[in-house]
């Protein structure tokens, strides 16, 4: 399934030029997903239909899908019903996401409703919802899923149980989103803001980081900042993530050579099958160094976890394999050529056998 980037806007709490702006310069980007909220919005029907239409449609032209999030408050409030979604349609919306679920059967009858709207429904529970969901034979293609996100400090969601909640959803093919967090940003649907992202491990991670780990859990297929409004250089660095594969950010140390730093940088790695503990070994590379000269160079001292090594002159026919150190260990037909940058050590967890891999000079 193909993976995006998404932004969110708030228009009850900002202004439609602004709300534009940041839509066109996130458009320029790449980002193609839009999530906002009906459920802070406390205004007579006529209000909300004039505000959101405008920006719906803006974004649409920009080919934005757009995704409101409701509950069966705001349908009371709006007097409309789960049975006719033609309020959302005239909207213009993509979709709607139900932040509150019902019984499984009247979920999937939405996903049949005549104007082809997606139904998005809340993944961050740990029960057999979407399979109930399922034995009431959905429109599958229309049904996604979506993480909540957690704007009070300490309440975001634990990764053991996000795994179980995405991995509910993964198997049966179902598309998912989750929340990451901008540092620039500080509107939300709410007064509490501290940060709306999905899981609380990521709340003070950079941005670019956030996404590089949902992309890696292989659980996420959007990923959705979810206060307004970024910055251009969060915009920028999330536009420039490899949503496919891991791309590692190392920083290469001094006496590296241009040759090191192609093999390092140019080169698509993929993790051995036969795994080992102490390393991620990326073992092809080295048969394109036949012949090449690979001196000696900061290849004494004992390398440690998140060292990226290649094989120098003094390793015969393992000479140019690159690896990346996962255990402490001294190997003097080793160079130290760079080092994973510190706040992405933990994505080399996600390095399995024959995983698919880059490294990306930071």
């Amino acid at each position: 399934m193909k993976r995006s980037l998404g932004i969110s806007i708030y228009p009850e709490h900002s202004t439609v030029e602004k709300d534009k702006a940041y839509l066109k310069l996130a458009s320029t980007y790449g980002f193609t997903r839009v999530f906002t909220c009906l459920l802070s919005v406390n205004k007579p029907k006529e209000e909300i239909v004039s505000e959101f239409k405008e920006i719906i449609e803006y974004a649409t032209g920009l080919g934005y899908e757009v995704i409101l999030d409701v509950a069966p408050a705001v349908f009371d409030q709006l007097g409309i019903s789960y049975d006719d979604l033609t309020f959302f349609h005239e909207m213009g919306a993509t979709g709607i996401r139900l932040d509150m679920g019902f019984d499984g059967a009247k979920e999937a009858m939405l996903t049949f409703n005549p104007y082809q709207l997606a139904i998005e429904i809340n993944m961050s529970n740990n029960v057999a919802y979407l399979d109930n969901i399922l034995t009431y034979q959905p429109n599958v293609p229309f049904l996604y899923g979506c993480h909540n996100f957690y704007p009070q400090l300490g309440t975001g969601l634990d990764y053991d149980f996000f795994v179980q909640c995405s991995t509910r959803f993964k198997q049966h093919g179902i598309r998912t989103a989750a929340f990451i967090n901008s540092h620039a940003a500080n509107i939300g649907p709410w007064s509490i803001n501290d940060g709306l992202c999905t899981l609380e491990m990521h709340r003070h991670l950079p941005v670019e980081v956030q996404a590089k780990h949902l992309f890696a859990t292989n659980l996420i297929d959007d990923v959705i900042i979810g206060n307004a409004y970024a910055s251009e250089d969060e915009l920028k660095a999330l536009s420039n993530v490899n949503r496919y594969q891991l791309e590692l950010s190392v920083k290469p140390i001094e006496k590296t050579s241009q040759l090191e730093k192609e093999i390092m940088y140019q080169e698509q790695h993929y993790r051995r099958g036969d795994i080992t503990k102490q390393a991620v070994r990326s073992t092809e590379v080295r048969k394109k160094q036949v012949g090449k000269d690979i001196p000696c160079h900061d290849h004494l001292d004992a390398f440690t976890a998140g060292d990226v090594v290649i094989g120098n002159n003094d390793f015969g026919k393992y000479k140019g394999e690159l690896q990346i150190i996962l255990e402490e260990c001294y190997d003097k037909r080793k160079n130290k050529v760079g080092r994973v940058v510190d706040e992405e050590l933990f994505l080399m967890n996600y390095i399995d056998a024959w995983t698919k891999f880059k490294l990306k000079e930071k």
